[in-house]
């Protein structure tokens, strides 16, 4: 797999809710930089972030507006959207994911704290 193909295959079990099967295609020592919340080391950095979250959301879609890919660095601007209950919550992101031997072994996502703060809040 491409390093591209590579994070669609990550984002595609993300929106199946599949945490495991995305955590499959990061390295054991990742660092996801959730930038305006902070960073997480480690498989379990990630599970202890996103399994809440994921479990939470009834749907999730990551639009893929442009994505770009040099070498082992991916880049794209996205929105995610999460369905809570009858909600759609929209957040314009801009990701990056750097790969070691084929796997994500940084994911740095860029969005607006305040607007997914008040998008929550409905």
């Amino acid at each position: 797999m491409t390093p591209g193909q590579t994070v669609d295959a990550f984002i595609a079990a993300i929106e199946r809710k599949d945490l495991e099967a995305a955590l499959e295609f990061v390295t054991p020592d990742i660092e996801y930089d959730n930038v305006p919340m902070g960073k997480n080391h480690g498989l379990d950095g990630i599970r202890s972030v996103l399994a809440p979250f994921v479990s939470g959301c009834s749907a999730i879609e990551w639009v893929i507006h442009r994505q770009v890919e040099q070498g082992d660095i991916v880049m794209n601007e996205r929105t995610d959207r999460f369905q809570l209950g009858e909600r759609w919550i929209d957040l314009p992101v801009a990701g990056l994911f750097e790969l070691r031997d084929g796997r994500i072994c940084l994911w740095r996502d860029y969005f607006d704290a305040t607007t997914f703060t008040n998008a929550l809040a409905g």
